[in-house]
């Protein structure tokens, strides 16, 4: 079985940073590709971000290129989301998903966490 725990969410001024994490643990073999989506209210789940297993591959939504950075650890067990320049519309229930595919797609993704709140007021 698989866990992924995020974490580092909260709330912060427009312009502001967060930087969260997503912890792995138990099985991870199948886990090559970590991605972050985000929920926000009154619309469908979103990618945000995606990295392979080597770190070298990513992918970016256009409205947080330039101002997210997706990384993970050396041993591939714990992903992050550097989120700079924050905007209020960055405000949603952020997720982290893991699974064998590069994909910007959610229904690619195996493995889910719980998700963290990130709030940005203006």
């Amino acid at each position: 079985q698989v866990q992924l725990v995020e974490s580092g969410g909260g709330s912060v001024q427009a312009g502001g940073s967060l930087r969260l994490s997503c912890a792995t643990s138990g099985r991870t073999s199948g886990i090559y590709n970590m991605g972050w989506f985000r929920l926000a209210p009154g619309k469908e789940r979103a990618f945000v971000a995606v990295t392979a297993l080597s770190g070298i591959s990513t992918a970016y939504t256009d409205s947080v290129k330039g101002r997210f950075t997706i990384s993970r650890d050396n041993a591939g067990n714990t992903v992050y989301l550097q989120m700079n320049s924050l905007k209020p519309e960055d405000t949603a229930v952020y997720y982290c998903a893991g699974g064998p595919k590069f994909s910007v797609v959610s229904l690619d993704y195996t493995y889910w966490g719980l998700g963290t709140q990130v709030t940005v007021s203006s």
